[in-house]
C-alpha cells in the first residue's frame, strides 16, 4: 500500500517542501518547492504566509504524513528564535490538516542519505537526486525538504518492523 510522506525543512526566509510516495522500499517523487516569505514584511505576516502556504500544500497533495527537521541551535540566538517560530507556524498548519508529524535531528537525516552525519548540503543533493532519480531538484532547501521525507519513510519502516517483531 502506498503512503504519501511530505517533508518539510523549515526556514522564516525559505521553506523547502517535498512530496514522496512510499510502497514498500520503493520512493518515488511527487512534487517539492519553496516557500518564500517577504522580509519586508513583519513577523507575524511572515509567519502566517507559512501556515497559508503549507495548509494549501497539503490540501493540493494530501500526504497521509509529515515529517520536519529538529531545531538546531545557531550561532545567534535571534536566528533559532526565528526559526522555532517558523516550526511552530508549521507544525499547527501540519496538525490543523489531521496529519501526524515526525521530528527528526539533522545529523539522523545526514546520516540516513549519505551514509555520515556530517554531510554537507551538496552531498545530500546528490543523494536525494539518485535515490528519486531526478537531475535537477532546484534548491537546496527543496533537495533537503525530499531528504527529510525519504529520513522519514526509512525510520517508519523500521520502527514498523520493530513492532512487529516484538509481537510475535
Amino acid at each position: 500500500m502506498s503512503i504519501k510522506v511530505m517533508g518539510i525543512d523549515p526556514g522564516l526566509r525559505f521553506t523547502g517542501w517535498g512530496i514522496i510516495s512510499v510502497d514498500g522500499n520503493h520512493i518515488k517523487h511527487n512534487a517539492n518547492g519553496v516557500i518564500k516569505t517577504n522580509s519586508e514584511e513583519s513577523l507575524s505576516n511572515r509567519l502566517l504566509e507559512l501556515y497559508n502556504s503549507i495548509t494549501r500544500i497539503i490540501s493540493n497533495f494530501k500526504p497521509d504524513e509529515a515529517s520536519i527537521e529538529n531545531t538546531f541551535v545557531n550561532k545567534n540566538p535571534l536566528s533559532s528564535l526565528k526559526l522555532g517560530h517558523a516550526r511552530g507556524a508549521i507544525m499547527v498548519a501540519v496538525a490543523n490538516q489531521s496529519v501526524v508529524c515526525s521530528e527528526y535531528a539533522p545529523n539522523l537525516i545526514k546520516k540516513t542519505i549519505v551514509g555520515q552525519g556530517h554531510a554537507d548540503k551538496t552531498q545530500v543533493a546528490l543523494m536525494v537526486s539518485v535515490l528519486l532519480s531526478i537531475k535537477n531538484l532546484g534548491s537546496g532547501d527543496a533537495s533537503d525538504a525530499l531528504a527529510i521525507a525519504i529520513t522519514h519513510a526509512h525510520h517508519r519502516t523500521n520502527k514498523l518492523s520493530k513492532v512487529l517483531q516484538n509481537d510475535r
